[in-house]
C-alpha cells in the first residue's frame, strides 16, 4: 500500500495521467481483500496487484482504457465462471483515471496575462507566469501562481516541455514571441497557444520556416492554436482571457469550438509578403 501511495504522488507531482484500481468488495474465495489497489503509470508501468491471473489482466486492460479515455468504472467479475479461475469468488474493482493538473506556462505578464492566469487557475491550472520584469511578475497581480523571474529563453532551455504542459505566448515583444513559439513547436508540450493577429501569426511563423532552412522536417502544428481563443467576439484583456480558457477547457473535454485558429490562407501568406 505504502508503495502505490507513493507512485501516486510521484505521478500527481510529475504530471501526465494514469489510472487506479481500487478493490472495493468481494465475496468467497479472492486473491485479494478490499482496499488493494494497483496504479498504472503514465508511462505503462505498474505498481501493486489486485490478486494476479486472469483477474489482473482484464484490470490492465480496464485500466489502459481508462487512461485513455478518461473515464471511470465499477469491474465486476465472477472469477470462476467470467476467467475460468479456481479461486472462485467474486469481485468489484473500481477503476479511475489519474490526471496531475495541467500545468499552463504563460510567458509575458502584461494585462492579457493577469485576467488569463487568474481564470485558468480556477479551472484547474497549475500556472507559471515566465516574465523577467519584476514590476509586472508580483504576487499580486498573480496571486496563487509559480512565478519565474528570468528570461523566456533560458528557462526552455533548461526545462523541457511535455504532455501535460500547455503552453501561452503572450509577451511584450514580438521577436520574443517568435523565439519562445519556436522552441515551444521543437518540444512536446500538448497545447502552444499565441496570443495576436491572422497577421502576426503568419508572419512569425514563415520566419522561423525561413531560419530552419529548406532541408528541416515540417514543424507539428497541429498542437498550435494561434491566434489562441474561441470566437466569441472578445474584447479588452477580460474578455479576452475568457476566450481563451473557454479554448483550454474545450480543448481538455473534447468537444468541438469556434476556435480562432487560424488556417495557412495563400492569400494572406502573399499579403504579408512572409517578411
Amino acid at each position: 500500500m505504502r508503495e502505490v501511495a507513493e507512485a501516486l504522488v510521484e505521478l500527481l507531482k510529475g504530471g501526465g495521467r494514469g489510472a487506479l484500481a481500487t478493490v472495493v468488495r468481494v465475496s468467497g474465495s479472492t486473491p485479494q481483500e478490499p482496499g488493494a489497489r494497483l496504479l498504472l503509470r503514465p508511462d505503462g508501468s505498474t505498481v501493486g496487484t489486485i490478486g494476479g491471473g486472469a483477474i489482473e489482466h482484464a484490470v490492465l486492460e480496464a485500466l489502459r482504457e481508462a487512461r485513455r479515455s478518461g473515464a471511470s468504472q465499477l469491474l465486476a467479475r465472477d472469477l470462476g465462471y467470467d476467467l475460468g479461475m479456481c479461486c472462485g469468488g467474486r469481485m468489484e474493482i473500481f477503476i479511475e483515471p489519474i490526471e496531475a493538473p495541467p500545468r499552463m506556462w504563460l510567458f509575458g505578464a502584461g494585462h492579457v496575462a493577469r485576467p488569463t492566469a487568474a481564470l485558468a487557475r480556477t479551472v484547474g491550472f497549475d500556472v507559471t507566469v515566465v516574465d523577467e520584469r519584476e514590476e509586472l511578475n508580483t504576487d499580486d497581480r498573480f496571486p496563487g501562481c509559480r512565478r519565474e523571474l528570468r528570461e523566456p529563453l533560458a528557462l526552455l532551455a533548461e526545462t523541457p516541455l511535455g504532455e501535460c504542459d500547455w503552453v501561452l505566448i503572450a509577451t511584450h515583444d514580438h521577436r520574443l514571441d517568435e523565439e519562445v513559439l519556436a522552441r515551444a513547436l521543437d518540444g512536446k508540450a500538448r497545447f502552444i497557444g499565441l496570443v495576436g493577429s491572422r497577421r502576426k501569426t503568419f508572419k512569425l511563423l514563415a520566419r522561423i520556416d525561413a531560419q530552419r532552412g529548406d532541408g528541416a522536417p515540417p514543424l507539428d502544428r497541429e498542437r498550435l492554436f494561434a491566434p489562441v481563443g474561441l470566437d466569441i467576439g472578445a474584447v479588452g484583456p477580460e474578455e479576452i482571457a475568457v476566450s481563451v480558457v473557454a479554448e483550454l477547457v474545450a480543448l481538455r473535454r473534447g468537444r468541438a469550438a469556434a476556435h480562432l485558429r487560424a488556417v495557412e490562407d495563400p492569400r494572406l501568406l502573399r499579403l504579408i509578403g512572409g517578411a
